[in-house]
């Protein structure tokens, strides 16, 4: 198994008043399974998968990746288990602006200390793979929504993770583009091996995957 989540509460304050986001929530994700989630705006979705990813911490429950208690780690070790075995993809690409998609791409690499030279090489392959190969010296600003999507999608896949995140990977794509970039996430998932969650509102993109779960009060269903 590589994520299991069980008994995760999130709670937010509004003023005088406690609104329970995750109700106890449980959750398993299999070894390069597909799983998507789904559910309405607001209903707690990227708050979900921010714990998963031990970005934001749950006010009970725990989650483990790869059979380790993600949560009970100091900061240090938390953030490289995450650097080891999970991958993010959002809805906004988040590439760094002064560094060009070769540079962004083998960020993730040179954290974990690999020689540059290395992790410029297997940067440069991934991209080159997601069809950025011409584009490699090029900043964010000078490619296209789509071109941006797929580097970022080259990022979070560049250190082989156990498990990749996908908040509304395509929410802010054309159908044409976002097509691709779904197609391309799945087919990197089957390549790799790599367990893949995604979060999205479209509904015929979710239907592509394993297994579909929709957040609805708190609760996964």
């Amino acid at each position: 198994m590589v994520l299991r989540a069980s008994g995760v509460v999130r709670r937010f304050r509004e003023g005088p008043t406690t609104l329970e986001v995750l109700q106890g929530l449980d959750l398993e994700v299999r070894a390069g399974e597909r799983l998507g989630i789904i559910g309405a705006s607001g209903s707690g979705k990227t708050t979900l998968l921010q714990i998963l990813g031990g970005l934001d911490r749950p006010d009970a429950g725990q989650v483990a990746i790869d059979g380790r208690d993600l949560l009970g780690l100091e900061e240090t070790a938390r953030g490289a288990l995450r650097n080891r075995t999970i991958g993010f993809v959002y809805q906004f690409h988040h590439l760094l602006a002064e560094f060009s998609a070769l540079e962004n791409v083998a960020m993730p690499l040179l954290v974990r200390r690999l020689p540059a030279a290395e992790a410029a090489q297997r940067a440069q392959a991934l991209l080159g793979r997601v069809g950025l190969g011409a584009r490699l010296r090029h900043r964010p600003h000078q490619l296209s929504g789509g071109e941006r999507q797929r580097a970022a999608v080259a990022r979070a896949l560049v250190t082989s993770p156990r498990l990749v995140l996908a908040d509304e990977p395509t929410g802010n794509l054309d159908g044409r583009n976002a097509e691709q970039v779904f197609a391309l996430l799945l087919e990197l998932n089957r390549e790799f091996g790599t367990s893949l969650v995604v979060v999205t509102h479209d509904t015929r993109l979710a239907a592509r995957m394993d297994r579909v779960l929709e957040l609805e009060g708190g609760i996964l269903r």
